[in-house]
Order: structure tokens, then C-alpha cells, then sequence
């Protein structure tokens, strides 16, 4: 007896993850790894010319598990309206084309109120 429940409830765990990976695959899931279910757009920046971003960064940014992440990255450091980013995800940094210079701080400042958080700055 104890072995068909053991059976049973090995076959209903199975089911579940068939089911949640079909949801997951035709866009269906309830969340993604970050537990919204709406997807997040990078809004894009009014000003697409590079040569009037003199200043180029990498930031280091912990805590990127998504697409939903990485543009919730870019969208914060794109807020200021002098800056353009673009997340690496592979590589866990944004690469930062930016009007003015920029110090680690204000790339912090730019995070702060999320969940992600700046784990190394470099200047190109």
C-alpha cells in the first residue's frame, strides 16, 4: 500500500512539472524567475547617435537572473536621460554610453530601490 502511494505521488510531481514546463513554453506561466508574469520592455532612449556619448562604462550588476532583469537594469540607468545602456546578461554588466562622467556612486544611486546592486565600475 505505502508503495503505491509512494507511486502515486511520484507520478503527480511528474505531471506537475510537465504541465508547468507546456505553461512555461507557450508563454503561459504565471511568473517568470522574478515572480511577475508581464514581461519588461526596455523603453528606449530619445537620443540614438553615439557620438554625443563620450563616456563608456562597464558596470558590474549582482542579482540578474532574465530578460525581465536586464531590462529593468537598463530602464533605472537610462532613467537619468544622459545615459545609455545595454545589459550583457552572459556577462552579468551593463555596458554604459553616457553624456557626462560618471562615478560607481551614480551608478548605485541609479539601483538604489531595486534588487539589484552594483559589484564592480570601469571606465573604457
Amino acid at each position: 500500500m505505502a508503495a503505491k502511494l509512494i507511486i502515486l505521488a511520484g507520478a503527480l510531481l511528474i505531471a506537475y512539472a510537465v504541465y508547468g514546463t507546456v505553461q512555461k513554453v507557450r508563454g503561459k506561466s504565471k511568473s517568470s524567475c522574478c515572480g511577475s508574469a508581464e514581461i519588461v520592455m526596455p523603453k528606449p532612449v530619445e537620443d540614438t547617435d553615439e557620438s554625443h556619448y563620450p563616456y563608456k562604462y562597464y558596470v558590474s550588476v549582482d542579482g540578474m537572473m532574465c530578460s525581465n532583469c536586464a531590462a529593468n537594469v537598463e530602464n533605472a540607468i537610462n532613467k537619468s536621460g544622459d545615459t545609455w545602456a545595454h545589459v550583457n546578461l552572459g556577462r552579468k554588466r551593463a555596458e554604459v554610453l553616457s553624456k557626462t562622467e560618471k562615478t560607481e556612486a551614480d551608478f548605485t544611486k541609479a539601483l538604489q530601490g531595486t534588487s539589484y546592486k552594483v559589484t564592480g565600475f570601469e571606465q573604457v
